[in-house]
């Protein structure tokens, strides 16, 4: 039998996580990216050896995003964005959780809370990872393994040609749906 429970926490509470984990930044403000991601993925391997609730995991997976981001050299994150994602990583350094992380199904709740509040803040880079990540895979599944594996600058090459010839489209129809020709075409 499994048992639902959900809670919502107000705007002090997701700001109270938020100071707390820009408190664990200033802490750990000078550890090396390497450092960060390493305490990263012990907090991982903890999680994989213990009994951790599914919703637990779920989140994890999302810590597992983050990490990909900055170690992923075919990615290249621009410094900003890589801060953004070290800083959000280093709070899982912080060796004061806000739960301590060995009370049997509780100790990684506070980590989870804090991986969602990262993960909403940093959505957008988040949907364009995973977007450019379906995109290696199928163009190396189309071009075979001993093709160079595209980059970043390849992915938005590709999505760059994906608008223009949606754009092209869309103008096509519209011409073809008894709509005036564009006062700005020259054809």
């Amino acid at each position: 039998m499994s048992l639902h429970i959900s809670f919502e926490l107000s705007e002090s509470d997701v700001n109270h996580f938020r100071e707390v984990m820009q408190r664990g930044c200033q802490t750990n403000q000078g550890a090396s990216s390497q450092q960060i991601i390493d305490q990263a993925n012990k907090l991982l391997d903890e999680i994989n050896r213990s009994d951790a609730s599914d919703f637990i995991r779920d989140r994890m997976n999302q810590l597992e995003v983050l990490v990909a981001m900055i170690v992923d050299t075919g990615w290249g994150l621009i410094e900003e964005d890589r801060e953004r994602v070290l800083a959000a990583l280093s709070y899982f350094s912080e060796p004061e959780d806000l739960i301590p992380d060995d009370i049997p199904g509780l100790g990684f709740l506070d980590d989870a809370i804090m991986i969602e509040i990262a993960c909403s803040e940093l959505e957008f880079e988040i949907h364009a990872y995973k977007e450019f990540v379906m995109y290696r895979a199928a163009e190396a599944g189309r071009r075979g393994e001993d093709a160079p594996t595209p980059r970043r600058s390849d992915w938005l090459e590709e999505r760059r040609q994906q608008l223009h010839s949606r754009m092209r489209r869309r103008r096509k129809g519209r011409r073809g749906s008894g709509t005036s020709k564009s006062p700005f075409s020259l054809l």
